[in-house]
């Protein structure tokens, strides 16, 4: 279920944005217009002396009829819109007149409740069409397929189908040419009835009330009466809100009356009719399932906004933050109250670590700081620990225990030291020779309780290693001097850390409650009042994952036992002291940019992806463009503080395409294997063994300055 259900999650996202962008005539749109042509092929009374009414059923002589004398149906095209819409019905109710709407699929299943307001009051319904095309461009099956996506609309809106059609971009019978003449025969064909007018308003050109209202002025003496062609939607329709107020009382009191198209044409039933069974269920499941698109694209745009502002808000804080704290750390006279020279302990975990562990320790034996070394083997199956002891190394240890896992075999290790600073690394770790020196010179601060080093990617000559290069030293050194700053820093990292040991022992230790035992330990001493500090220049190498698949395996843990860490916390949200300034501070900063914020990332890509594909494809190519511009910018710093070349930055943008998705997934599936109660265990990655002695060896190797 833990990988059914983000599959799951992605297609009902993508099920909800079609089905939005198709009740917003984004998809299978067409916005051809034809112009006009000749009318040899239009029947002569139609054309010469026709009326507005066009009854071609059953395959006989075409009727084009005049609404009764004295009955003006007034027709409303393109709605129903939610803001003038209610105000046309208003004005409609308010004279005790009748109209005829010629509603669009698109608007009757986003707005069901006007069409049912439009019925419940006595007004009639006519198809203009699902997506409003210009019918002469499309197929018979096109045509008859939306007239049928339109009656489901109504069907699902307000339990009606209707028999009255008016095509889009008509106007009156003399009007239909050899390219739109066929579409009336066709669906008079399927039993519908065309309806144009006699009198267009225009209303559309906006000429102003008055106009508008002038020309709704029937012709004197003349023997029918006529239907009149307005829009309730489309754009501001005060004007025709306001010629209405003119036109129904002063044409009511000359003795017209406002009746629908049926009434008009003197039937003594409606051209519309009820609709019941499994068509009235197939229409509700249709407008349903529109309106809950609509509701969580509406939360989508909404999460999307959040996502924005967040994402610039972190990188304008990590910027911001970033120059603070290269610019307290960097000045000539910095330090950290006293010089930190004592020994200090280097702990080194070990689970079948036998690829890479020689090159682990000779890097840490090359330290230009005294220290002891102890490789804590747990239980190791391939004879780490031997490798460790046949090396005959000086203030070099090993430890064996049975299998317990990485916090049991540091609080082994712990308990063997023989010093009160402890630095911990991981065993496939590699230590420039400052590197501990650098690390432990923040310990001259009492209040300091632990540091984080600067960990930086080795293997990085393939393409997913130069990515997580990228992350490393933009998403996470970049974000450690942030938190430095605001003193909420939420990991030391297991590949290199140090600890004070009495900070340690007071917080019980390194704890197994979670997979991320660094984020649990960094936020324990947090609580218990201890200053976390950055060490931009305690430089350690790693290994990181070759594969997709260790790579994900690494994530998922990290992300799930990130989450388990704010939980097991979260009641520091409301302790006081020192405690509670993190709770308070540190908590939602940690679970608004680590957790929350790449949750919504996504909407960012799913957005542009339905930009590019319906548009506005150039304004969304051009915003995805300014956000990797911003990241950009901030890599580019990131890496200028780290002092690394721009090169790598070269895969950022399809970083952003491939790289950045997985990490989604994998935090989508962390989220969904927390709610599930599901539990996960440690997985051991595989190593390659591409990280050797920076004397010598394969990645990295380093100059006589000790750096890369």
């Amino acid at each position: 279920m833990r990988y059914l259900l983000p599959l799951l999650v992605l297609l009902a996202l993508f099920a909800m944005l079609m089905l939005r962008g198709y009740a917003h005539s984004e998809i299978l749109a067409d916005h051809r217009i034809r112009p006009g042509d000749v009318f040899d092929r239009v029947p002569a009374q139609v054309h010469d002396n026709g009326g507005p009414v066009i009854d071609v059923r059953g395959g006989g002589e075409p009727k084009a009829l005049y609404v009764r004398k004295n009955h003006i149906s007034l027709t409303f095209d393109d709605g129903p819109d939610p803001v003038w819409t209610p105000k046309v019905l208003d004005q409609l109710k308010k004279y005790k007149a009748h109209a005829t709407f010629f509603v669009t699929g698109t608007m009757a299943s986003r707005y069901p409740e006007l069409i049912e307001r439009m019925v419940r009051e006595g007004h009639e319904i006519g198809l203009h069409t699902f997506n409003h095309p210009d019918l002469s461009y499309q197929s018979a099956d096109r045509v008859e397929w939306e007239l049928s996506q339109n009656q489901l609309a109504l069907a699902g809106a307000a339990g009606v189908n209707t028999t009255l059609f008016r095509p889009p971009y008509s106007t009156s019978s003399e009007a239909f040419d050899n390219n739109s003449w066929p579409v009336v025969e066709a669906v008079g064909k399927l039993g519908y009835i065309t309806v144009v007018n006699d009198i267009d308003t225009r209303d559309w050109e906006r000429p102003g009330a008055e106009a508008i209202a002038d020309r709704v002025a029937p012709k004197p003496g003349a023997k029918h009466g006529f239907v009149v062609l307005m829009h309730d939607s489309g754009g501001d329709r005060s004007q025709t809100v306001d010629a209405l107020g003119k036109v129904l009382p002063e044409l009511t009191a000359k003795g017209y009356s406002f009746s629908n198209i049926s009434q008009a044409m003197g039937g003594k039933q409606s051209l519309q009719t009820e609709v019941t069974g499994i068509d009235l269920w197939k229409g509700q499941a249709f407008v349903g399932a529109v309106q809950l698109s609509e509701t969580v694209t509406d939360g989508l745009v909404v999460g999307l906004a959040v996502i924005g502002v967040l994402v610039f808000a972190r990188f304008g804080l990590m910027l911001l933050l970033s120059w603070v704290h290269a610019r307290r750390t960097r000045r000539p006279d910095f330090g950290w109250g006293r010089q930190v020279t004592e020994p200090v302990t280097v702990l080194v975990p070990a689970y079948n670590e036998a690829v890479g562990i020689e090159s682990t320790v000779r890097s840490l034996v090359a330290s230009d700081h005294p220290i002891e070394i102890i490789v804590i083997d747990d239980g190791s199956s391939d004879g780490t620990a031997d490798i460790v002891e046949a090396m005959g190394l000086p203030n070099v240890r090993v430890v064996r225990q049975e299998n317990a896992g990485k916090p049991a075999a540091l609080n082994n290790g712990i308990r063997h030291a023989r010093y009160n600073i402890v630095v911990m690394m991981d065993g496939d770790t590699v230590f420039e020779p400052d590197t501990v020196r650098e690390l432990v010179q923040p310990f001259g601060d009492d209040r300091v309780g632990a540091v984080a080093g600067n960990a930086k990617v080795g293997n990085r000559n393939k393409l997913i290693g130069a990515w997580q290069h990228i992350e490393y030293v933009m998403g996470f050194n970049l974000d450690r001097r942030m938190y430095d700053v605001l003193r909420c820093m939420p990991t030391i990292p297991g590949a290199v850390g140090a600890f004070r040991r009495t900070a340690l022992n007071r917080v019980g230790g390194m704890s197994d409650d979670t997979l991320a035992e660094d984020t649990d330990i960094t936020m324990a001493l947090h609580r218990d009042g201890w200053r976390v500090v950055y060490a931009e220049k305690a430089r350690a190498w790693t290994e990181a994952p070759e594969s997709v698949q260790q790579l994900w395996s690494q994530r998922y843990r990290w992300s799930y036992g990130t989450m388990q860490a704010i939980w097991k916390h979260r009641r520091a949200v409301i302790e006081g002291g020192a405690s509670g300034r993190f709770g308070r501070v540190g908590l939602p900063f940690v679970s608004l940019f680590m957790v929350v914020a790449p949750l919504l990332a996504p909407l960012i890509d799913v957005f542009l992806v339905y930009g590019l594909v319906f548009g506005p494809t150039a304004k969304t190519i051009a915003a995805w463009f300014g956000v990797l511009a911003v990241q950009f910018v901030c890599a580019a710093y990131a890496f200028r503080l780290d002092r690394e070349k721009w090169t790598p930055l070269i895969a950022l943008p399809l970083q952003q395409i491939l790289y950045r998705q997985l990490m989604y997934v994998v935090l989508l599936q962390s989220w969904i294997t927390a709610l599930t109660g599901g539990r996960l265990r440690w997985q051991k990655l595989r190593r390659t063994g591409s990280l050797n002695h920076p004397d010598g060896g394969s990645v990295p190797q380093f100059a006589a300055t000790g750096r890369p």
